[in-house]
């Protein structure tokens, strides 16, 4: 197993003292030793003993940052939603919302290396996406976690327009349409060959840029496709 041993990296964040420097390095060094196995080995196929082997500590001490391999293998896309969100709350407020959505989602993507490399590296995340995508027992999840996160950004966005979400049916109805081309996107690029930040960014945007003449004109004049 000493192909995967990975050594602890530097801090994320800014803890203060020894110990919690240590702790930070060991829980790095076990996320990323996680993903390493998952993208070259199989999520299913690696064992927790596995990640505990590669890092030189205990079960116990996977368990005490880690509650089990699923959210190992979801921590860095925490990251990323949290860094998206920050982004829609940061864009100006006189933007529509699909204008802040895409926005956003453009520009969580350009900035991404802020948001985890610390923690993991960027190509390393990709093909964790790319993983996930295809290994059904995470793919559900990714879907049931996208759910949630389109009713966060569904309230933040009910916010921004000063709305109601319960009374006003846009900011759900908005952000549905949002996430289905996210889904779309994520689906094409984890079947591309092309596993870059570049490429899903370049699709997100086409895709998006499609949305409106998608939903609203006639399709069966070419140009309603930009043709």
């Amino acid at each position: 197993m000493t192909e995967h041993r990975i050594a602890p990296a530097a801090p994320t964040g800014a803890p203060t003292g020894l110990r919690e420097r240590k702790k930070q390095r060991t829980r790095d060094a076990l996320l990323r030793a996680a993903l390493v196995l998952f993208t070259t080995k199989g999520y299913e196929q690696t064992t927790v003993d596995e990640i505990t082997e590669a890092v030189d500590v205990s079960q116990r001490t996977f368990f005490r940052y880690f509650a089990n391999k699923e959210e190992v293998a979801f921590t860095a896309q925490d990251l990323v939603e949290s860094h998206f969100l920050a982004a829609l709350r940061a864009r100006p407020p006189e933007e529509n919302p699909f204008t802040a959505l895409r926005g956003a989602v453009l520009g969580a993507w350009e900035t991404i290396e802020e948001a985890i490399g610390e923690v993991v590296p960027v190509e390393l995340h990709m093909r964790t996406y790319q993983m996930i995508e295809s290994t059904p027992a995470l793919l559900a999840v990714h879907l049931r976690r996208s759910v949630e996160l389109e009713e966060q950004i569904a309230r933040l966005v009910a916010d921004r327009e000063g709305l109601d979400v319960n009374a006003d049916p846009r900011p759900r109805v908005a952000v549905a349409a949002f996430s289905g081309v996210m889904r779309v996107t994520g689906r094409l690029w984890g079947l591309g060959s092309d596993a870059s930040v570049e490429a899903i960014r370049r699709m997100t945007e086409e895709y998006l840029d499609h949305l409106t003449p998608a939903l609203a004109a006639d399709w069966r004049t070419p140009a309603a496709y930009g043709g």
